[in-house]
């Protein structure tokens, strides 16, 4: 039996995670291409990340397919990625906090007016304004899953009124939640910060449109952590510039890498992040992936499987 790396890393990528891989999984054989397959061997575990299209066709024992990702959008909406196979996301402990850590520091770029400074700064123009405090600032996180709970939990403990809301009913300690298609409105409505950690689903996807911006409070701020296809970028452009919002920070796009020509590059009051809200650490992961790959061996039941009437 073999593991395939089926993935669209680059040879920096690679080199990152090849021996990370090797530690955590001493016993096994890793392909890197699938040519490097023996006569006698066959692939029965694929880690994915981005597989080139139809990279894990014609592979008869193929019994899980592990993605190195949080997000499987992608693979779902590949037609050539076989729907009888196991498919589990990658949850890691390490990737919560790191999404913590950028929810909090723009949360808190919100709070302060941080991004304000940095347009007068720009201009240049020397102005104080006025500075609210943390409990005066309700953000509501969408999406309470692994890492919305983590990040709602860290926003919370730093003095923030947090408001959580998931599609089914989901308790966290020591806040509020909500749940179902009624209760949204409310929160939005309620909220001075939206965060944004939502599956990509087709009841969420374009979820961010005029109708939504409207519903929002006006001056409040929209933080896209999830995936790009969340937000119709035309109508967030026009919440900007009718101060309906005032302001957005978005790790995540509908293309890309973002085209260099497109008009978030250089708006004034949106924040570009290169899909870097929360690395995955090869370091922490390839533990993870180790976890499952014996699981499977020893006929346990595998973490984290996908429900693929879900979506996530």
């Amino acid at each position: 039996m073999a593991i395939l790396l089926a993935t669209n890393f680059d040879a920096a990528e690679v080199a990152a995670w090849w021996p990370e891989l090797q530690r955590a999984l001493p016993g096994e054989r890793l392909l890197r291409d699938r040519s490097e397959l023996a006569a006698s061997e066959s692939i029965d575990i694929a880690l994915v990340a981005n597989p080139p299209p139809a990279a894990l066709a014609g592979l008869p024992g193929l019994r899980l397919i592990q993605s190195l990702w949080a997000g499987v959008d992608r693979l779902l909406a590949d037609a050539s990625v076989p729907v009888d196979v196991p498919l589990a996301r990658m949850v890691d402990p390490a990737m919560n906090e790191a999404m913590a850590e950028t929810a909090l520091w723009a949360v808190l770029s919100v709070q302060r007016e941080f991004f304000a400074y940095a347009r007068q700064q720009r201009e240049p123009t020397w102005r104080q304004l006025p500075q609210r405090r943390a409990d005066e600032i309700t953000v509501a996180v969408l999406g309470l899953g692994q890492m919305g709970r983590t990040c709602a939990q860290r926003l919370a403990a730093s003095g923030y009124r947090v408001l959580g809301w998931s599609r089914s009913e989901t308790k966290v300690a020591g806040m509020t939640t909500f749940a179902g298609e009624a209760a949204l409105v409310p929160v939005l409505d309620a909220a001075d910060v939206v965060v944004n950690l939502l599956p990509l689903t087709d009841a969420t996807r374009g979820l961010f449109n005029a109708q939504t911006f409207a519903r929002m409070r006006r001056g409040a701020a929209l933080v896209n952590l999830a995936r790009g296809a969340h937000v119709v970028e035309a109508d967030l452009l026009s919440a900007l510039d009718g101060q309906q919002l005032a302001h957005a920070v978005l790790d995540v796009f509908t293309v890309e890498p973002l085209p260099a020509t497109h008009p978030f590059w250089s708006h004034p009051r949106i924040t570009v992040l290169p899909h870097v809200a929360a690395l995955t650490d090869p370091r922490s992961a390839a533990r993870i992936v180790a976890r499952n790959v014996a699981a499977l061996r020893a006929g346990r039941l595998l973490e984290n499987l996908v429900d693929r009437s879900r979506g996530y």
